[in-house]
């Protein structure tokens, strides 16, 4: 998911959006209506539908912006140990966020810097939703496929933190994303695990060079933006294939698997865990995603209503 360089006049191009945000509002410019329907919003905020517009948190005073997110990646593959476990189905994110008068900022070594927000989970969906993929563990045999068969599917470990959307290109993650590898094998049981909500691999995915040797580096594909077309104070960003990698991040052993967790050496042997950071990897291509940032949440709630009814 990528997101523009943070170069000084980009800032002053934020900076100067959320003025005339704010303006607009004191002045009345800005249609006030607020969300009465349940159509879907329409572009440029397409997919928004479950931003957590309602949530406490995004309504605090001391919010100086907020927005929402929608993330969606075609393809990539994980390295776990000795494994590869690739994926051509979308994976998804999505979220609302917001940026408060601690005014959380990253300098990065070029002596830009960049908002940090706190992330806000969906209404009515997951922040994460992701295929079950079929993966080949060596040694494992496949006798009856689709019984014995093994699959795999990422599924969240904890809260989302430190999203930082303008730390696109930069050697900084957009984002921490703690996951868990669920495994599914008739011998495997109903609670095979690679990673937990405890030992998460926690994943700092980014579109500039990841911190470690060898690096790998992502691309921030291209970037677009969209004023709010009814007259609102919201300014819309998209990207369209981007590629966000990560090989810091560590992989635990397998944990309950088999009867009383009698098979978690056997995938621990095989898949080649635990392993340390560097023997591990992910990358995220043709990844689209669109986010939408505004000064006021009843400024954003009817930016997003309005565009559903047009």
């Amino acid at each position: 998911m990528r997101f523009p360089p943070t170069t000084p006049k980009r800032r002053r191009l934020l900076s100067a959006t959320a003025a005339l945000a704010s303006a607009a509002l004191l002045a009345g410019a800005a249609p006030a209506s607020a969300a009465t329907g349940t159509a879907a919003p329409g572009a440029p905020y397409t997919g928004m539908g479950n931003c957590p517009l309602s949530a406490p948190a995004m309504h605090d005073p001391a919010n100086l912006q907020v927005g929402c997110l929608v993330s969606v990646t075609n393809a990539g593959k994980f390295t776990l140990g000795s494994t590869v476990v690739a994926f051509n189905s979308p994976i998804t994110l999505q979220f609302g966020f917001y940026w408060d008068k601690s005014a959380p900022e990253v300098a990065f070594p070029d002596g830009s810097t960049a908002n940090q927000y706190t992330v806000v989970p969906p209404t009515g969906a997951p922040l994460l939703s992701a295929p079950m993929v079929q993966i080949n563990i060596p040694g494992i045999q496949n006798y009856l496929p689709g019984i014995t068969s093994v699959f795999a599917q990422v599924e969240l470990a904890g809260p989302v933190t430190k999203f930082t959307p303008l730390a696109t290109g930069e050697p900084y993650p957009v984002f921490q994303l703690p996951i868990k590898l669920h495994l599914y094998n008739a011998l495997f049981g109903g609670h095979c695990y690679v990673g937990s909500d405890a030992a998460p691999l926690l994943l700092k995915p980014t579109t500039g060079a990841t911190g470690s040797t060898p690096p790998m580096t992502g691309d921030p594909g291209t970037l677009d933006y969209a004023p709010d077309p009814n007259g609102h104070g919201a300014l819309a960003i998209s990207e369209t294939n981007a590629s966000l990698v990560d090989n810091t991040f560590a992989v635990p052993g397998a944990s309950g698997c088999g009867l009383l967790g009698s098979l978690n050496q056997i995938i621990n042997w095989t898949m080649g865990l635990p392993a340390a950071p560097g023997k591990d990897s992910v990358s995220f291509q043709q990844t689209n995603a669109s986010f939408v940032l505004d000064t006021d949440i009843a400024d954003l709630t009817a930016a997003l209503s309005d565009s559903a009814a047009h």
